[in-house]
């Protein structure tokens, strides 16, 4: 992988795999080529987390993730998965049943203690397939907290374990 050029690489995968959706391919069943999945596997993807931004991006328009929201969730992901796993996936996988419940809050805050796990697991390649970082939910919290997802994944990664300190990121806008 060319590390001047992923991000260009990464659009011109997200445009192309748009199109096919567009065309009617909801599945992804044609959607990744042998160099595509080297591609995502190199920045620490699953062709799954790809298809969640393509697909809400395609389904819900102005209200789903751009491209450029979905580039820099991932370029995140990336530098975690190099710097901090120096390239090697987790084996673990955070299945729904252990997120915290859609309607648990902390600090009046519903919905917060749920996207600090699936914030963590995005930044670790946790995911489980039936999960998203950036889901509807995830993105009205964003909206209504007036933050970014990449910014976010940022505040969670430099918090550590320490999720007061994401609570008073949620509440100030500072870390």
């Amino acid at each position: 992988m060319n590390d001047l050029t992923w991000d260009t690489t990464f659009c011109e995968l997200f445009e192309r795999c748009a199109k096919l959706h567009r065309g009617g391919d909801t599945r992804a069943v044609n959607w990744y080529t042998e160099a595509d999945q080297t591609f995502l596997d190199g920045i620490g993807y699953t062709a799954q987390e790809f298809f969640d931004f393509v697909d809400d991006h395609c389904r819900y328009g102005s209200e789903g993730p751009t491209l450029a929201t979905s580039l820099l969730v991932a370029a995140v992901r990336r530098d975690f998965f190099r710097v901090v796993q120096n390239s090697q996936r987790s084996e673990k996988t955070v299945p729904p049943g252990e997120l915290p419940p859609k309607t648990a809050a902390v600090e009046g805050m519903p919905w917060l203690p749920r996207l600090i796990v699936k914030a963590r697991a995005k930044l670790k390649g946790e995911m489980d397939p039936d999960t998203m970082y950036g889901c509807g939910g995830d993105r009205a919290f964003f909206e209504q907290h007036k933050l970014h997802p990449a910014d976010f994944l940022r505040v969670t990664w430099a918090a550590g374990d320490d999720d007061q300190k994401i609570i008073d990121y949620v509440k100030t806008g500072k870390m």
